[in-house]
C-alpha cells in the first residue's frame, strides 16, 4: 500500500507552490486569511489524495491530473485576489515555471539515490521533491513578500507586465522537453550528470531574468509615478495661479470700492437715478469671481479647478456639486487619479460634440463615513469602442488606460465602478471604499 504514496507526494508540491503565489498578493485577497486557508487548504488536500488514488488505482502517469490541479488552482487563485488578471496569472506563472524546474532537479535527485526505475519518483525521492519544494519557499519567502509584494501593490500596469508571461511559458516548456522519454534514461552515468546541470542552470537563469524584470517594471513603475506627480504639479500650479489672479483682483477690487461708493454718493445726491443704475450695471462685471472653492478638501479642489478652469476655456457648463472635508477615509492620492481621469476622459468626450449640447457635471460626497461617492456625467457624440466590457481608447490602438486606471484602484480597496452610456449621456459612478 505504500506504493499509493508515489502520486500523492508528487502532486502534494501543489501546496508549497500556492503557498508562495500568494505571499506577494497578501494585501489583495478578498477574504481575510485564516478564512482562505480554512477552506482552501482541505481542498487541496482532497485534491492531492485523491488524483493521487485514482493514479495508483488506474497505473497512469500523473501528469495528466496534475495539469488538471494546476490549472483549477490558478483559475482559483486568479479570483481569490482583487488585483489584476494580468498580474495574477503572471505570478501564477512565475511559480509554475520556477516549480518546474524544481521538478526537473529533483526528478534527476530520485535518479541518484535509487537504483530502481518503473516511475518518476520512488517514495523516498517524493518525499526529497517536497522537502526542495518547501526549503525553496523558505528561500524565496523574504524577495516574495518585499520585493515581488512591493510590485504587485504598486498601482501602475507596467508594460512588462502584459509580456511577462511569456517568460514562464517558455520555461516551462523547456523543463517539459527535457523529460526523458523512459525512466530508464535518466540512470546513465552521463546523462544524469548533464541532467542535473541543465536543471540548474534554467534554475539560475529563471531567476536571473526575474530579478532583471523586476528592476525594468520598478523603474518603469517609478516613472509612471514622477509623470502622475509632475501631472498634480501641475495642476497645483495653475490652482495657485488662478488663486493668486483672484487674490489680486480682490485687492484691485477693495482698493477702488472707496471710489465707487464717492460716484455713487455724488449721483444720488443729484438723484440721477438713471446713471446710478447704469453705473451699477457697469461696476457689476468687474467685479472678480470668487468661486474658486469647491469643498474643504484642497487636493480634490484642485484636481477639479484644473479641469474646471479648461472647460470654461472651451465653453462647456461645468457643474459642481461636491461635499469632501479635509480629511478623508481614502487615499488623496488615489480620490486625485480617479477625478483626474475621469474628467479628462469627460472633457475629451464633451470637446467632440457641437457647444449648444456640451456639458459636465459632477457630484462626489462621502457615504456612511467609509465610501466615498463619485458620479461624472457629460454628453458626448454616442460612439463608444468597447469590446467584453474593455473600453478602447480614442486616442491610440489599444485598451483605453484611464478607465482601466480606476477601475483598479477601486477594486484594490474594495469599492467598485461603473461606466454607462445612453441617449448620447457618459456617466461614470465610482465608490472609493476607505479602511
Amino acid at each position: 500500500m505504500t506504493d499509493v504514496l508515489r502520486p500523492i507526494l508528487e502532486i502534494s508540491v501543489i501546496i508549497p507552490g500556492i503557498l508562495l503565489a500568494y505571499l506577494p498578493a497578501k494585501a489583495f485577497l478578498k477574504q481575510k486569511p485564516l478564512s482562505l486557508l480554512m477552506w482552501l487548504a482541505p481542498l487541496l488536500v482532497g485534491f492531492c489524495l485523491i488524483c493521487g488514488i485514482i493514479c495508483y488505482v488506474l497505473k497512469i502517469s500523473t501528469a495528466i491530473l496534475m495539469s488538471i490541479t494546476i490549472i483549477l488552482c490558478i483559475i482559483i487563485y486568479i479570483h481569490s485576489l482583487r488585483v489584476s488578471h494580468w498580474k495574477s496569472l503572471s505570478v501564477a506563472l512565475a511559480v509554475c515555471a520556477v516549480f518546474a524546474c524544481v521538478n526537473s532537479l529533483s526528478r534527476a535527485i530520485n535518479a541518484l539515490i535509487t537504483t530502481e526505475f518503473g516511475s518518476w519518483f520512488s517514495i523516498h525521492g517524493g518525499l526529497v521533491y517536497n522537502l526542495i519544494c518547501w526549503i525553496f519557499v523558505l528561500l524565496a519567502w523574504y524577495p516574495a513578500t518585499h520585493a515581488a509584494r512591493t510590485l504587485v501593490e504598486d498601482e501602475n500596469m507596467a508594460e512588462t507586465w502584459y509580456i511577462f508571461w511569456i517568460l514562464p511559458l517558455i520555461f516551462i516548456g523547456l523543463n517539459l522537453f527535457m523529460i526523458p522519454r523512459y525512466e530508464g534514461t535518466l540512470y546513465q552515468g552521463r546523462i544524469l550528470q548533464g541532467y542535473i546541470v541543465i536543471s540548474l542552470v534554467l534554475l539560475a537563469v529563471l531567476a536571473l531574468f526575474y530579478a532583471m524584470f523586476l528592476v525594468v517594471a520598478t523603474n518603469l513603475n517609478k516613472n509612471a509615478r514622477l509623470q502622475q506627480e509632475n501631472q498634480f504639479l501641475a495642476m497645483q500650479q495653475m490652482r495657485y495661479d488662478n488663486l493668486r489672479n483672484a487674490i489680486e483682483e480682490t485687492r484691485h477690487a477693495r482698493h477702488d470700492m472707496r471710489h465707487h461708493f464717492n460716484q455713487l454718493t455724488a449721483l444720488a445726491e443729484k438723484e440721477e437715478w438713471e446713471i446710478i443704475k447704469q453705473y451699477l450695471l457697469k461696476a457689476s462685471g468687474n467685479i472678480p469671481k470668487l468661486d474658486m472653492r469647491f469643498s474643504e478638501n484642497r487636493a480634490a479642489d484642485s484636481v477639479i479647478g484644473y479641469y474646471c478652469e479648461l472647460a470654461e476655456r472651451e465653453n462647456i457648463p461645468f457643474v459642481v456639486q461636491v461635499d469632501l472635508p479635509d480629511k478623508l477615509p481614502v487615499d488623496e492620492m488615489d480620490l486625485c487619479l480617479v477625478l483626474s481621469n475621469l474628467l479628462e476622459n469627460a472633457l475629451e468626450g464633451s470637446m467632440k460634440i457641437e457647444r449648444s449640447k456640451r456639458y459636465i457635471k459632477i457630484n462626489a460626497y462621502i457615504h456612511s463615513e467609509r465610501l466615498l461617492l463619485i458620479l461624472i456625467e457629460n454628453a458626448f457624440d454616442g460612439e463608444v469602442r468597447e469590446k467584453n466590457g474593455v473600453f478602447r481608447s480614442s486616442k491610440r490602438k489599444g485598451n483605453g488606460i484611464g478607465i482601466q486606471s480606476i477601475r483598479r484602484i477601486a477594486e484594490k480597496g474594495g469599492g467598485d465602478s461603473s461606466f454607462t452610456y445612453n441617449n448620447g449621456i457618459f456617466t461614470a459612478k465610482v465608490m472609493l471604499r476607505g479602511n
